[in-house]
């Protein structure tokens, strides 16, 4: 079983919890209404069981939102693929990939990232946040839960305030410039970038333009603690754990990191960009 596979079903099971609380049910009123053992109800919530379509209609049905059914199934047809199709993944919006990510981060200690062309979901404000969703809704075709999605995503965000985390990631200083929203809001998501610099759980790398570079990636990876690399592509997920690939992803991300500023120098490029958009 992957990491990957538990996160993913943890995020299901806290996703069922909510319907279950929502409809103001306990576990075992919930058990009544479907014929099930109360056991059954808490290991589908905590994710120690894997729920099948009938499991996942019927709970939505019992809690009065049939309408969450598709939802529920585009989450548990995710859960083992190592490659996974964006297409598939958003058929009922951006939410349930978002709630994944806020348990994927809540069980990783070090992160080591880079992102080429855009300033990471970790790191973005909510303005920033809801112009790349609507985009991507636009692109794949996907439902718009445009305002769940950001709140998700900005919830993942709380782990950057917690002891013992440490997130070290490096942004290629194009995506500084960048201009997939409006100017003020590129402003406002340039100070919040400024703010992170210092921060005990942070160590932001800008890799400035003109570096030297021993390599060039082609695309954004994250490592999570040294055991896997996740690569997103305009169509699908990637996630490698074969200790080779981590070992080599991990190669270029000390590349890249021996090329970017730090500090004064990367809170001074980060400057630069931002007196391009004004005030906020």
């Amino acid at each position: 079983m992957t990491t990957d596979f538990q996160n993913a079903r943890a995020a299901l099971g806290a996703r069922l919890r909510e319907l279950r609380a929502e409809a103001g049910l306990t576990g075992k009123d919930l058990a009544a209404k479907l014929g099930w053992q109360p056991s059954k109800v808490s290991r589908l919530e905590h994710g120690k069981q894997t729920a099948s379509a009938e499991d996942l209609a019927a709970w939505a049905e019992a809690t009065g939102v049939a309408s969450q059914t598709a939802d529920l199934e585009s989450r548990r047809r995710g859960l083992e693929s190592q490659q996974r199709s964006w297409r598939r993944q958003l058929v009922a919006g951006h939410r349930s990939v978002q709630d994944r990510y806020v348990v994927e981060y809540q069980r990783t200690a070090t992160v080591r990232g880079y992102e080429a062309t855009v300033i990471p979901g970790l790191f973005q404000t909510p303005d920033y946040a809801r112009h790349l969703l609507i985009q991507n809704a636009k692109l794949m075709r996907s439902p718009r839960d445009t305002e769940e999605a950001v709140h998700a995503r900005m919830k993942r965000q709380e782990v950057l305030y917690q002891v013992g985390k440490l997130f070290r990631v490096l942004i290629w200083e194009g995506a500084l410039h960048a201009l997939i929203c409006t100017p003020p809001v590129m402003a406002a998501q340039l100070d919040r970038l400024i703010g992170l610099i210092g921060m005990s759980t942070v160590e932001l790398g800008i890799v400035p333009l003109g570096a030297p570079l021993p390599l060039t990636p082609k695309h954004g990876f994250w490592i999570f603690d040294e055991g896997r690399v996740v690569v997103e592509t305009i169509n699908t997920e990637l996630q490698y754990e074969a200790p080779e690939d981590v070992e080599l992803y991990g190669r270029v991300w000390d590349a890249l990191n021996a090329s970017a500023a730090h500090g004064a120098p990367a809170h001074r490029l980060i400057a630069r960009a931002r007196s391009v958009f004004g005030s906020s």
